[in-house]
């Protein structure tokens, strides 16, 4: 037994630095600069898609719903268009702990995302995947919450 000891001492030592290294990462605040803007451009310009809670704010922990408005570059509504959303924490290393989901076109190129919930403070990414007009691209968005 005394030969393992050594080995066991490194393995407990190996994991309390990782742990330590995993607690440090995520108690980072979010990078400086981070853009937090609720509208933008998706990566390759096809569409513009601004995004806002449905009931004008949220609380952390709580399941809300929001408003993805989604327009061409000039301004045009896009109907009948797809949205798959996905995202995460970027320090921490894990994705939602929902699976959000659009449940409605409002129109006017307007569309309600339900089961959104960030159960803890800190910096969030949530990732639209808007397939319309022949085209698809994907936006994303920085939350602070």
């Amino acid at each position: 037994m005394k030969r393992f000891r050594p080995i066991l001492i490194a393995l407990a030592l190996a994991v309390v630095a990782a742990a330590g290294f995993i607690a440090f990462k995520m108690m980072q605040p979010p990078p400086d600069g981070l853009d937090v803007s609720r509208s933008k451009a998706s990566q390759a310009g096809v569409f513009i898609v601004a995004v806002e809670p449905e009931a004008g704010s949220f609380e952390q922990g709580a399941l809300h719903a929001w408003i993805a408005t989604v327009t061409t570059p000039d301004g045009k509504p896009v109907e009948n268009a797809g949205i798959a959303v996905d995202g995460g924490m970027p320090q921490h290393g894990h994705g939602l702990p929902t699976a959000p989901a659009m449940t409605a076109a409002l129109g006017e190129g307007r569309y309600r995302i339900e089961g959104v919930k960030f159960n803890m403070g800190g910096w969030w990414v949530i990732r639209l995947t808007v397939t319309g007009e022949g085209k698809t691209d994907t936006v994303e968005f920085n939350l602070v919450v």
